[in-house]
């Protein structure tokens, strides 16, 4: 339209030049008529001056008249071509003043009406999309006002903490180190940097000291294969992460190789298909990968108990039990003596000086001889789903159907602590129970 309207601008720009033009040359052929008037009036009164002359020669009139006549005849032409001039002006500039302007401008306003007819268009068209998005527009407001009416301050804390909770123990009070006597001190289980055994501890990429400061100053940390540089918790989970990405790519290698073996079966069948020996470097590489990535896993996996048997002791379940934590039922079941037997062993384990594999052992040994532990109550009961035979130290047999005391929940580890209604306590897989909490 900005076209089509420029177009019609020129074009009446165009017109106007034209009717310029004839009034231009009406007004020459106008000054033309008057000054061959006053010439040919001029030259009538010197013709008419020579002949009252008598002084005059005959031929001197004649030429006089002869010049009159002539001036006369050139006024008379050009008051005709004025006449025609002024009357092709007149016509000309009544086509354009009737004609040619009302045409010019009549196409102007039909492409204003129609610019008017298309911008109505448009901004219909805004205004039923407009309409269109509205509702959507206030499902989300309101969708945003339910999401923050069902915010739950105290819920979403404590999915930042488990989700970023590092697992460290909290340190236990400093003990009073008394230098003014001369006597053997023993060392506080307690004390940041000394492990409760007496010898230095030793730093190293598989131990890391107890927190005291949590808002300290970081020092930069570096990052290791076994990920020991991060928090329990966090250890944990990432070792979790590491071994499902290779159970998944061992996954992903086991089903290549099945592919390239039947691969290879169907060019060993029908060679015109294609050369067998083609695909050995392939199943070579798939072999290796399989046994690398079997590699990885049981290194991850050994990390991984340890991490868990850390973060088990960083809860405080040594307090309760003198032994080391049950590992997961992949490995082997819980060492140490189960609470099968009688409590003449719990107490003999505890009137034992601490070993030099001291973490587990109780901070004080001196006391428990004077004090005797009682029988903990159940915390719910379960059903044997399956038959278990407990051959390993620390587990108890039961029989599919069984009615068990639950004393300890699964610490995330596969084994679930359990009593026996004729006596004996021991170590069961959690997934052979059903479980019912008190």
């Amino acid at each position: 339209m900005k076209q089509e309207r420029k177009m019609h601008f020129q074009e009446g720009r165009r017109a106007q030049q034209q009717l310029e033009s004839g009034f231009k040359q009406l007004e020459n052929s106008k000054r033309k008529f008057e000054r061959d008037c006053r010439e040919a009036e001029k030259a009538a009164q010197t013709a008419e001056r020579l002949d009252q002359d008598i002084n005059a020669t005959k031929a001197d009139v004649e030429k006089a008249k002869q010049q009159a006549h002539l001036r006369s005849h050139m006024a008379e032409e050009s008051k005709n071509e004025y006449a025609a001039q002024l009357q092709r002006f007149n016509r000309d500039q009544a086509h354009f003043y009737f004609s040619q302007m009302p045409q010019i401008f009549n196409k102007l306003q039909d492409m204003d009406e129609r610019r008017a007819t298309h911008l109505g268009a448009g901004y219909r068209l805004l205004s039923e999309a407009e309409l269109q998005v509205v509702p959507i527009i206030a499902k989300c407001l309101e969708g945003m006002k339910v999401a923050a009416d069902a915010v739950d301050a105290k819920n979403d804390s404590q999915v930042l903490i488990e989700l970023h909770k590092s697992g460290f123990a909290r340190p236990g009070d400093v003990e009073f180190e008394d230098f003014s006597q001369p006597m053997n001190r023993v060392p506080s289980d307690s004390s940041l940097g000394t492990p409760s055994d007496g010898r230095p501890e030793l730093r190293g990429p598989g131990r890391s000291r107890a927190k005291r400061w949590p808002f300290s100053k970081k020092n930069k940390t570096v990052v290791t294969e076994d990920f020991s540089h991060l928090p329990p918790e966090q250890q944990r989970k990432r070792l979790q992460q590491q071994l499902e990405e290779r159970n998944r790519e061992l996954q992903k290698e086991i089903d290549q190789r099945e592919a390239l073996k039947k691969m290879k079966d169907v060019y060993e069948k029908t060679p015109q298909m294609g050369d067998p020996a083609s695909l050995e470097p392939q199943i070579t590489e798939t072999l290796n990968n399989i046994e690398r990535l079997k590699l990885e896993l049981q290194k991850y996996e050994a990390w991984l108990a340890e991490a868990e048997s850390r973060v088990l002791s960083n809860r405080g379940d040594t307090l309760g039990r003198h032994t080391r934590p049950p590992d997961p039922p992949a490995s082997a079941p819980p060492d140490g003596s189960s609470n099968s037997n009688n409590g003449s062993q719990d107490k003999e384990s505890s009137e034992e000086p601490p070993s030099e594999d001291g973490q587990d052992a109780p901070i004080y040994t001196e006391f428990d001889e004077d004090f005797e532990e009682e029988p903990a109550s159940p915390i719910g009961h379960c059903v044997a789903i399956y038959h278990f035979e407990g051959s390993s130290e620390g587990t108890i047999s039961m029989a599919e159907g069984e009615d068990l005391s639950l004393m300890e929940e699964d610490k995330g580890d596969g084994w679930t602590r359990v009593r026996r209604k004729q006596g004996g306590e021991g170590y069961v897989p959690t997934s052979y129970l059903r479980v019912t909490l008190n």
